[in-house]
């Protein structure tokens, strides 16, 4: 089993994920091959909190150039993570909100 620490690489900080804070939604980074379950576990044993639902979005690597060779930027899959109403709030992100 992976560490807690692996999966969820760090948070998204973005006017767009401010604004879903009042909603109980946070936006988080995770690793590539994390899926739904292992983020709602992950974020559970890491922040104490309880997890209503998970939704995930994977960007693609933007197309980048050096000259004449180009590449590509690595990929990003980011989770929206929805708090149930019962939970207490991630202090890390509502004290962004204050």
């Amino acid at each position: 089993m992976k560490d807690v620490h692996d999966i969820i690489r760090g948070p998204v900080l973005s006017e767009k994920s401010y604004d879903n804070i009042p909603d109980r939604k946070y936006t988080f980074k995770v690793a590539i091959d994390a899926n739904k379950t292992e983020i709602k576990e992950a974020v559970e044993k890491i922040f104490d909190v309880k997890v209503e639902s998970v939704n995930i979005s994977i960007n693609k690597g933007k197309v980048k150039r050096q000259g004449y060779t180009s590449g590509r930027t690595p990929k990003v899959k980011k989770a929206i993570v929805t708090l149930k109403a019962d939970s207490k709030g991630i202090d890390f992100f509502d004290s962004m909100i204050q």
